[in-house]
């Protein structure tokens, strides 16, 4: 069964192995990360990994039982009790309730673990399998967003300890 875990220095690997394989798919829903992203993954992963000490966001890899990354999933700009959620998932178990399931997970986590009580994701106008997993977890629209020039809509969800 996979597992949630939050960010440490040794997934960098399966980590990079994971973007590598799904930029394609990746691309079609949110911006592309860019050519430099991968040429200095590996001291981009370290500062995330370092950041996290701060306390102002938190990385989390979905770890599958051969090792592999499943979906990162993300909480960051945390102040406040409120935090932003961003998340992707490999193109191979999408559709498969992964996202969903995980993200479920994510919530718990966020108000029992760290405190948060309300969480936002910008998702694109396009991107309806992402729309469908913030409406799974109880994320309902909250505005207008533009993601790197893209139309989109902000959600939130107001979480309980529960």
């Amino acid at each position: 069964m996979p597992e949630l875990q939050r960010l440490r220095g040794d997934h960098a690997p399966v980590v990079l192995a994971f973007e590598l394989a799904n930029r394609p798919y990746f691309a079609t829903t949110i911006s592309d990360r860019g050519d430099e992203y991968f040429h200095t993954f590996a001291e981009l992963h370290y500062a995330q990994v370092a950041e996290q000490e701060s306390g102002a966001c938190l990385y989390f890899v979905l770890v599958d039982e051969d090792g592999t990354i499943l979906g990162r999933f993300n909480l960051y700009e945390i102040h406040d009790g409120t935090a932003n959620v961003g998340y992707r998932v490999a193109e191979n178990v999408a559709g498969r309730g992964v996202g969903t399931a995980t993200l479920r997970e994510l919530c718990r986590i966020a108000a029992t673990t760290y405190g948060l009580q309300s969480l936002s994701a910008a998702v694109a106008v396009e991107n309806i399998a992402s729309q469908r997993v913030l409406a799974k977890n109880g994320f309902v629209p909250d505005g207008p967003a533009e993601l790197a020039g893209r139309a989109g809509t902000w959600y939130r969800r107001t979480l309980s300890e529960d």
